[in-house]
């Protein structure tokens, strides 16, 4: 286990004054981060994960809990440890995040011919898998969270695990929220509350989104980013565009 620590009075935020302005005024704290290998025996499977916690005197009962699923990485390895400026930022904000790595460099790549909804069908299955094992391991070691509460953050391909999550695995995640899921369609349901960030240059594919009517029926949210391409989502993300979707975050995450 390797473990570091985040001061996130300034600094990783952008500056303090602009942080101050943009997002909610609840105390910032200093974040660790815990990574961690984890192993699914079932699967003969490493699941890397990097735990993003807020330096608190005590333990908070029923902490909220997030799980976060990076864009395709073509197997390079260490996407878990990016996107800090979501991951810590919701920590320094009070959550427990937990940021998996779902390629390894043994994985085939993601197949770019084909359709998509067949062909990487299986990719997002494994990934909704690690999730669950995730979510399963942290029940047996940090049982004071709050796991009714669950929230699926997921970005490009982690959007379309994210989204397949509730679908393949119901009744575990209480609410999911997609940064430009192309493939894999949202859930209509109103058994897991659905929220999505829409990129400025990508569309999604034919019915991956609910129609407006739908979007009302559900309580879906679907909010386009008009200055913010697909991959500007990432760490690519300039201080305006991380400062506008970090506002989103909370604002979805507190409702």
């Amino acid at each position: 286990m390797h473990r570091i620590i985040y001061i996130l009075a300034c600094g990783l935020l952008t500056s303090c004054s602009t942080f101050n302005k943009s997002v909610d005024k609840k105390p910032v704290f200093a974040v660790s981060l815990d990574t961690l290998k984890l192993y699914d025996q079932s699967r003969q499977r490493v699941i890397p994960v990097a735990i993003y916690k807020p330096e608190m005197d005590k333990k908070v009962k029923n902490q909220k809990v997030v799980i976060f699923s990076h864009g395709y990485g073509q197997n390079k390895g260490g996407d878990y440890l990016a996107y800090t400026y979501l991951t810590a930022f919701l920590a320094s904000k009070g959550f427990f995040v937990a940021s998996i790595q779902h390629e390894l460099p043994s994985d085939d790549l993601l197949p770019l011919t084909g359709i998509p909804q067949i062909v990487r069908r299986p990719f997002w299955e494994r990934g909704a898998d690690n999730i669950l094992f995730v979510i399963n391991e942290l029940k047996k070691t940090n049982p004071e969270l709050d796991f009714k509460h669950l929230t699926i953050i997921g970005h490009s391909n982690g959007a379309d695990m994210t989204a397949l999550f509730p679908q393949k695995y119901p009744n575990i995640a209480y609410k999911i929220i997609t940064f430009d899921n192309r493939r894999m369609a949202l859930p209509k349901t109103k058994a897991v509350k659905v929220y999505s960030l829409r990129s400025s240059d990508q569309p999604a594919d034919e019915g991956v989104l609910p129609t407006s009517e739908e979007q009302k029926q559900f309580g879906i949210k679907i909010i386009k980013l008009p200055t913010t391409t697909h991959n500007e989502m990432d760490d690519h993300a300039n201080d305006e565009q991380r400062q506008e979707i970090r506002n989103y975050l909370l604002t979805f995450l507190n409702e």
